[in-house]
């Protein structure tokens, strides 16, 4: 195999699974992607759904994106905002925000599915205290290649000679290839650097069988050729190298240990801001994180 692979560590959630390739020991970030998990398929029963609780994040901002579901978004901005199939949800946490997740009304009435991918994005040197912000772009903002049995959506960067318009705080690309069986695609070589995921289906690079669900880190400089073994669907990632490291405790990034520390702080003694809509719970900080630090 002539890329580095990064196996995934599986979460079971009770509803769902979640699979996280990054953080991991070997791999800190691939660009400005320093988390990325990717949750079910699955199906909720009626009157169930996900409720992840009010939570703090500092010094990154989070993408959303689905394949199968809807999700509530409600921020401390006071943002309410449903995210669907092909549309994206970028919330910058900045100097600090609070976000809560929750399964809509009307899917928890009749039952529903669940599939999609949750990144964050380290922000670069000079923006880690940018002031909060949240932008939702529709499935049909965001630019759409289709050619021979290939259906690629371009949700942040410039790939393939189109741009998506969210914004970039750091040089990013990312997309979702939706491919027949047989059916290829160029991967391009002009990031610093880059990482696939087959997220359903199968498919290879250069010949190479790619595992499921699994992280691969592609040489930096190479174009290479991606091809669907079946109807398969991948995920592109990736954008400029950072310099300088990022530290990565439980919901909080930073180049700083002290900030995360002072973070920590805060959330304990209820300095972060409230969810308008949804304050009434939160997730406590726990005293061995999930996501460890990472150098």
């Amino acid at each position: 195999m002539t890329m580095d692979i990064i196996t995934p560590s599986t979460h079971d959630l009770g509803a769902f699974e979640v699979r996280r390739t990054l953080p991991n020991k070997s791999r800190t970030m691939v660009g400005p992607f320093i988390f990325v998990d990717q949750f079910g398929p699955a199906h909720f029963d009626i009157g169930a759904g996900m409720d992840v609780r009010p939570h703090p994040h500092i010094n990154l901002a989070t993408v959303t994106y689905l394949f199968e579901g809807a999700i509530d978004h409600r921020d401390s901005l006071g943002t309410l905002a449903t995210i669907r199939p092909g549309a994206c949800n970028l919330m910058t946490a900045g100097s600090g925000i609070v976000h809560s997740e929750r399964t809509p009304a009307a899917e928890r009435a009749t039952g529903s599915g669940i599939s999609g991918m949750q990144t964050w994005l380290a922000l670069p040197d000079g923006k880690e205290e940018i002031d909060p912000a949240f932008e939702h772009v529709a499935k049909d903002e965001l630019p759409l290649i289709e050619d021979n049995g290939v259906s690629a959506r371009i949700i942040m960067g410039q790939l393939w000679g189109a741009t998506s318009p969210i914004t970039q705080h750091a040089a990013t690309i990312y997309a979702d290839i939706v491919m027949n069986a047989g059916a290829s695609i160029p991967i391009e070589a002009e990031a610093d650097e880059r990482a696939v995921l087959v997220a359903l289906g199968d498919a290879s690079l250069d010949g190479e069988a790619l595992e499921r669900h699994s992280l691969y880190i592609l040489k930096p400089g190479q174009a290479m050729t991606l091809r669907a073994a079946s109807d398969a669907r991948v995920m592109l990632l990736g954008g400029e190298a950072f310099k300088t490291p990022r530290h990565v405790w439980w919901n909080f990034v930073s180049s700083s240990r002290d900030r995360i520390n002072d973070a920590k702080h805060d959330w304990k003694d209820g300095k972060f801001p409230l969810v308008p809509g949804d304050s009434d719970e939160f997730i406590p900080i726990p005293e061995v994180p999930k996501t460890v630090s990472y150098p």
